[in-house]
């Protein structure tokens, strides 16, 4: 039998060509540059930037990035400004993989409300992010360069979570 070993870890500088594809390939509007990842990488004092591996043997001449992640931690709430996964592995719940790091790394600080927009056209990431929890709280018009609205969407994290189940 074939295991599958997957590492999220944080992202850096070598990483940077595996990042732009992957942006590239999944983002077709206000794709970042190389000047933004090394933003968020070195400048951005708020950015939890990671990468998601996969491997077949554990070792590292043979791990992948096949996906990251940036999401900003500011006192006691976090935003998602991105996530993804490469195209051709789309539907392996890796998005899931990197959902569950973020969301465990804000329990750990304390976050209480997990935040992200999304383009209304979108329907993939909404329904994904809907599927982690997520509700869509409000539109924001015009959000995007190219004008199109974007949905506000929050997650409750941790004891937040739980208080407001009860």
């Amino acid at each position: 039998m074939d295991y599958l070993y997957i590492d999220v870890r944080p992202a850096e500088d070598k990483d940077i060509p595996y990042i732009l594809q992957i942006e590239n390939l999944c983002f077709h509007c206000g794709v970042w540059k190389k000047e933004n990842v090394l933003y968020e990488l070195h400048e951005n004092p708020v950015s939890n930037f990671w990468v998601l591996e996969l491997s077949h043997t554990g070792k590292d001449e043979d791990k992948r990035i096949v996906g990251f992640s940036d999401y900003w931690h500011t006192f006691d709430s976090a935003t998602i400004c991105q996530i993804a996964i490469h195209p051709y592995l789309h539907g392996k719940q890796l998005g899931r993989v990197l959902m569950d790091e973020i969301y465990n790394d804000c329990v750990a600080k304390k976050v209480r409300n997990l935040t992200l927009e999304v383009r209304v056209s979108n329907t993939h990431a909404i329904n994904f992010y809907k599927a982690q929890g997520f509700k869509i709280i409000t539109t924001k018009p015009h959000y995007y360069d190219n004008g199109e609205d974007a949905y506000y969407m929050i997650l409750e994290v941790g004891e937040n979570a739980e208080n407001s189940s009860n």
